[in-house]
């Protein structure tokens, strides 16, 4: 399974990465839609929570992780969610311009990628479940040689964590608040 670093950290750059280079107006995609976008990139593992609830009833992780909230339905909800509050006049939901709308179609994204992920990156994922058990994923830690699999996904976590933290200081000067 991804880590949850790793699913944060490439919704909060792919996010910053549209911001910096298709937003002209930075007041219309506030960084708070970056990090909301990271921080729901991490709901399709809830699930792991109710498996430890599930447990004592006899549920297997199996069973639970990957199934009702690693679907394709999910992030086409907030994407409705999102096309059903465009039509209403969208007022800003605080003083930071957040708008109804886009905040949807951001969360949309985040569960979207950490779908991609875990099927690109590890195991398989049932994108139509409950109606279909069909399962897709590359298993792409696989690819790498079988001495360095067990420290794979930890060491993306760490180069992507690098990567974001000298973005940040390249362009956000994050060492000045220290």
């Amino acid at each position: 399974m991804v880590y949850a670093v790793t699913h944060v950290l490439i919704v909060v750059i792919l996010l910053e990465l549209f911001r910096e280079h298709f937003v002209k107006n930075k007041q219309n995609f506030p960084f708070h839609y970056v990090f909301a976008g990271g921080i729901f990139s991490l709901f399709p593992d809830f699930d792991v929570a109710v498996f430890y609830i599930l447990s004592f009833f006899g549920f297997t992780i199996e069973q639970i992780h990957r199934t009702f909230s690693h679907n394709i339905f999910i992030p086409l909800l907030f994407a409705a969610l999102a096309f059903v509050s465009y039509k209403f006049k969208s007022k800003k939901l605080s003083e930071h311009h957040i708008k109804l709308k886009n905040l949807f179609l951001v969360i949309a994204f985040g569960i979207f990628i950490h779908l991609v992920l875990d099927a690109l990156i590890w195991g398989k994922i049932s994108p139509f479940y409950p109606l279909s058990n069909y399962s897709i994923g590359l298993d792409l830690v696989k690819a790498v040689p079988s001495a360095w699999q067990k420290s794979f996904l930890q060491s993306l976590d760490a180069a992507l964590l690098i990567i974001w933290l000298v973005y940040l200081e390249l362009r956000h000067k994050i060492s000045s608040f220290l």
